[in-house]
């Protein structure tokens, strides 16, 4: 087992890009294992990028930055699997595969990421989906669900390969009050049990309902709460 106490995410000195323009420098944070960070910031202001950078899915071109002990700084493609192995990513449009089962979802999953024994993976499958409270779904098509439903799968998608940290991008922004404050529910308990989480969000109400430490992107920087105080409206 990996006892390491580094932070599962630090950046140091990062600039983030998109296409050719720099929307964030000079960023440096860090969060620890099992730490709850929310991400705000008004629409363009850089949040999706970033995440995409701690993702890999943008390259990280100025900084440094590590991400679950892997170098994003000298990061090579072939490594990027690896990384996305220690890592959760959920997304607001959910991106499941609409022509297969729950389970085929799950399963494909898996084997992307090197599980072969089929008695072990539907051992897996059927324990994220436990998790979520929706064990009975597994046989189920994706639009057979609610939105709430698929957000959940989507969340045991995530939970798959056990991961240190989530990355979530506007896991509510498609559901109703109810829904979501469910899903925050489901977030918490995967956080207390040792998972760190940072969600890109702009539902005020629900950072108010469950206060945790805001990293606000604003004129081109990050703004931490940990380090300083700034106000939180509602429209950022």
């Amino acid at each position: 087992m990996n006892f390491s106490t580094s932070p599962v995410v630090s950046l140091r000195e990062v600039s983030i890009y998109q296409d050719v323009n720099t929307i964030l420098s000079n960023v440096n944070f860090d969060i620890e294992k099992g730490e709850f960070v929310y991400l705000v910031g008004r629409t363009g202001s850089g949040k999706s990028s970033l995440l995409k950078t701690l993702y890999s899915d943008l390259p990280l071109l100025v900084g440094s930055a590590t991400v679950a002990e892997f170098n994003l700084t000298k990061l090579p493609k072939k490594q990027v699997p690896y990384l996305r192995r220690k890592i959760g990513i959920i997304f607001q449009d959910f991106q499941l595969l609409f022509d297969r089962t729950v389970a085929e979802n799950l399963s494909f999953v898996l084997r992307a990421t090197g599980w072969k024994d089929k008695s072990k993976i539907k051992q897996r499958m059927s324990e994220v989906l436990m998790r979520v409270g929706l064990d009975a779904a597994a046989n189920k098509m994706p639009h057979q669900l609610s939105g709430g439903e698929q957000q959940r799968i989507v969340i045991a998608r995530a939970l798959l390969n056990e991961p240190v940290i989530l990355f979530a991008d506007e896991p509510t922004g498609n559901l109703d009050p109810m829904v979501a404050d469910g899903i925050m529910k489901l977030f918490e308990e995967i956080n207390n049990s040792g998972t760190a989480i940072l969600m890109a969000t702009h539902n005020y109400e629900i950072i108010n309902r469950y206060p945790k430490r805001v990293l606000k992107c604003a004129n081109g920087k990050v703004l931490d709460s940990k380090v300083e105080q700034f106000t939180l409206t509602n429209g950022y």
